[in-house]
């Protein structure tokens, strides 16, 4: 397992290499850059431009330089310092503006996973051994509920009943009251009364996805012949459908890791400008209007550098999981 692992760290170095290079080279993409945009407003707003003034802005981000330059930099900077630059926009090193949004993105993002998991598990299993029945059909029904409903509708609805019903203030992670305060207890019960909402919505439509990946695997799992074996051969029930059928079928549950943290990342930008989440997602977006490249270039680094992980993490889990997978 040992080898296992150190094989795919060293397949994720040139891996990472190259995607640095593409995101970098995708922020430059689009005509011109932060200094364009930051004129055109000025521009707009009738403020008088000094030729001068532009240069010296344009040697001070750096932006008179060659691209390979500029990339360059910017990678030396996060090998050698830790250092991903400097936002244009805000003003800030993009390492203080990454990490003050990241706690709340990842704890959001982990109990959304937590919440797909512990619905969808037994729900899928439910349904793929008593297929047809009531129950299969009530949780089908409601499936597919989720998967049509955008995230983002689900979570107006959220809010209205929230507000109308509960009286409870939406948007955002805290009370107005609870937002400078200082952490208490009061405080932490406050984010747990807001945290509900973003945490359904986003969790609701991969619940929903999982349900039936997890229900068609099982199905077919359950109708081979190695079951019918186990069955003939007087095995209890819960052996029979759990030993094997079931680790098999969890494979799109351990296979999903790669692609659900970049993900709950980046993916949920409408329902986190919705809700007013101070997320990583409308961060993301805006760096990318402003075309703040090395905020947004370090953004896509982050989202590859949690795919790599997730990948790696998959490939061990099902190593561990699958008896028909074999490592060495």
């Amino acid at each position: 397992m040992l080898n296992y692992i150190l094989k795919r760290l060293v397949y994720m170095i040139p891996t990472l290499i190259g995607m640095s290079i593409i995101s970098f080279a995708i922020i430059q993409l689009p005509p011109g850059d932060y200094l364009t945009s930051l004129l055109s407003t000025l521009a707009d707003g009738g403020a008088p431009i000094d030729p001068a003034t532009v240069e010296r802005l344009r040697s001070q981000y750096g932006l008179d330089q060659p691209i390979w330059i500029q990339y360059g930099k910017w990678m030396l900077g996060i090998l050698t310092r830790g250092d991903f630059g400097f936002s244009f926009e805000w003003n800030q090193p993009v390492s203080e503006v990454i990490w003050s949004r990241m706690g709340s993105t990842l704890a959001i993002s982990f109990a959304a996973i937590l919440l797909v998991w512990a619905v969808s598990l037994p729900i899928g299993i439910y349904s793929a051994v008593r297929r047809n029945s009531i129950g299969d059909h009530v949780f089908t029904f409601f499936g597919f509920i989720g998967l049509a409903v955008p995230n983002f509708i689900l979570a107006l609805t959220l809010m209205y009943v929230s507000f109308r019903v509960f009286g409870q203030s939406v948007g955002g992670l805290f009370s107005p009251e609870y937002v400078d305060a200082p952490w208490s207890l009061e405080k932490l019960w406050d984010l747990i009364l807001h945290l509900w909402i973003p945490i359904l919505v986003i969790g609701m439509s991969g619940t929903a996805a999982m349900i039936r990946i997890l229900r068609a695997n099982l199905t077919d799992e359950l109708s081979k012949p190695y079951v019918t074996t186990a069955r003939a051969k007087g095995l209890p029930e819960y052996k029979v459908i759990v030993k094997y059928p079931v680790r098999i079928a969890l494979n799109p549950f351990v296979s999903a890791i790669g692609w659900v943290l970049p993900e709950l990342v980046s993916g949920v930008t409408i329902t986190a400008i919705v809700l007013n989440l101070p997320t990583a997602g409308p961060l993301l977006l805006r760096a990318l209007v402003a075309q703040d490249m090395y905020l947004a270039g370090s953004f896509i680094l982050l989202l590859s550098v949690l795919t790599l992980v997730g990948m790696l993490v998959s490939d061990i889990l099902l190593a561990l999981l699958d008896p028909r997978i074999r490592y060495n």
